[in-house]
């Protein structure tokens, strides 16, 4: 990690002697929460929970970011590799369903030395990589043999909204190499006993306000893409947070009108998709937002 290419960025920090990448990380492991966690899909979550891991900082810069306290790195405890693979064990032994790693990618090498500790000690729980899409192939394929379980988001497909957005004009390209990636490396979607996904790919789109067109081309892209390799969730959870600069960023302001989500899950069945969750009822709402008090670190 002395010079850094492990995001799209490529930002050539030397973190490995305490220089801050895009990210805004060091090579030093920070995590900001690890907790059961309910709200996450039925297939990761279940009735036991995921165990979550939410690492600080981001290779995105997403205006409307709700976990904006950890990826700005407000919050964060610098651990060990050793303190990381015994959280893994600490999840395990809570009943978690699975471990979710939260924003991980600027600390692919540090997971993967603690994945090595933790399986090594016993742990086999499937290995949920939860990210925003925005990862090189080249980081993804360090993964191989690590992570049983991808659940990227799908922001965008539109480079305007990109760059306007997350200040990552090139994400679309991004995010279609690594979804592709993904799914090479996990195959299609298998689900033990109780249906909980052991392994597949899961992809996740947020509708934002007035992004409706948007959000049916992603769709279609997938469904024509993998058709029934993937799961799609989509959300209608978008909440402006405080943090949001609402004099800058007005249309992002409020929250998704229901009609519009109706419209992108009709597009969706229209499409002919059977494998989506979609959410039902009051969702837009921040008391989804975890609470990062280092709980668990």
């Amino acid at each position: 990690m002395a010079v850094c290419e492990l995001c799209p960025r490529r930002c050539g920090a030397d973190r490995k002697n305490g220089i801050k990448g895009f990210c805004g990380e060091t090579s030093e492991i920070r995590v900001a929460r690890a907790a059961l966690h309910m709200w996450e899909e039925p297939c990761i979550s279940g009735e036991n929970g995921s165990g979550t891991v939410f690492f600080t900082g981001c290779t995105l810069r997403c205006v409307f970011c709700q976990n904006h306290v950890i990826s700005d790195g407000e919050v964060g405890k610098i651990i060990s590799v050793r303190r990381l693979a015994d959280i893994f064990h600490e999840l395990n032994e809570k009943g978690a369903n699975n471990i979710n790693l939260v924003t991980p990618g600027h600390f692919a090498p540090q997971i993967i030395r603690a994945l090595d500790l933790a399986k090594n000690e016993g742990m086999k729980l499937p290995i949920v990589w939860n990210s925003g899409g925005y990862e090189r192939q080249e980081t993804l394929k360090m993964l191989e043999g690590y992570v049983d379980v991808f659940l990227p988001d799908f922001k965008y497909l539109n480079p305007l909204h990109a760059k306007k957005y997350s200040m990552a004009e090139d994400y679309p390209d991004v995010a279609k190499a690594a979804v592709a990636e993904m799914v090479r490396q996990a195959g299609s979607p298998e689900f033990d006993e109780r249906g909980i996904m052991s392994k597949g790919v899961i992809v996740r789109h947020l509708l934002l306000p007035g992004c409706l067109a948007d959000a049916k081309r992603i769709v279609e892209y997938l469904y024509q893409t993998y058709g029934n390799r993937i799961y799609l969730s989509l959300m209608n959870q978008y909440t402006p947070v405080e943090a949001l600069d609402q004099e800058r960023y007005p249309e992002l302001a409020r929250k998704v009108p229901d009609h519009a989500y109706e419209r992108l899950v009709d597009y969706a069945i229209s499409l002919g998709i059977e494998q989506a969750f979609i959410q039902e009822g009051e969702t837009a709402k921040e008391s989804f937002i975890p609470p990062f008090t280092l709980e668990g670190v």
